[in-house]
């Protein structure tokens, strides 16, 4: 979309103002997608490790598949995971405070002796795939917001200001043209004023 302008010193001023601020606008940008960019990463490769921790977990959990059928269903129950926000280049993204569980009590001479050992397990799986789901939302917000920082660099940069420069630069030359042009008219009515006085 072409910026639309008029020729003359108004316009001048608000193309010039207008540019400014997108120049003054631009490095603070460029450092926002930077900043997003290696953030992105680093979110990447945490849910990569996480996603491995997880694979590992359950691997472990596979040996012991008939032992996992004996496991009573209303001893763990997760209540909520707790989230806080944290602000990552002005962007706000879920982290992981705490996961409250609820364990109801059990007897530890009727229940099988493995259980207090598989209550760590289920806890720890939980809180990996908590922090796996969390990542994920957080590094597709990251990435939402570094593909909008991305856009507004290129228009800025590849748009914006080339348009603002070039329509300052046409009304510069439309202005310089009128007052050559005045100049010219008042040289002729003075040279016609003086044959005529002759």
């Amino acid at each position: 979309m072409a910026i639309k302008y008029q020729f003359n010193k108004i316009a001048l001023q608000s193309l010039r103002k207008q540019l400014k601020i997108r120049e003054n606008a631009l490095p603070t940008l460029k450092s926002k997608e930077s900043a997003l960019r290696l953030t992105v990463k680093k979110y990447k490769d945490a849910l990569k490790e996480l996603e491995k921790q997880y694979e590992k977990k359950i691997a472990e959990l596979n040996k012991f598949k008939k032992l996992w059928s004996e496991f009573p269903d209303d001893v763990f129950t997760l209540r909520e995971a707790v989230l806080t926000e944290k602000k990552i280049a002005g962007i706000k993204v879920p982290a992981l405070d705490k996961i409250n569980y609820e364990i109801k009590d059990f007897s530890r001479f009727i229940r099988p002796p493995w259980l207090t050992s598989g209550l760590v397990i289920l806890k720890e799986i939980t809180e990996i795939i908590t922090k796996i789901k969390i990542t994920e939302k957080a590094t597709e917000i990251l990435e939402y917001a570094r593909r909008k920082t991305t856009q507004k660099v290129n228009l800025y940069e590849k748009v914006q200001i080339p348009e603002y420069s070039q329509g300052i630069l046409k009304i510069k030359r439309f202005l310089e043209d009128v007052e050559n042009l005045e100049k010219a008219a008042q040289k002729i009515t003075k040279q016609k004023q003086a044959a005529q006085g002759v």
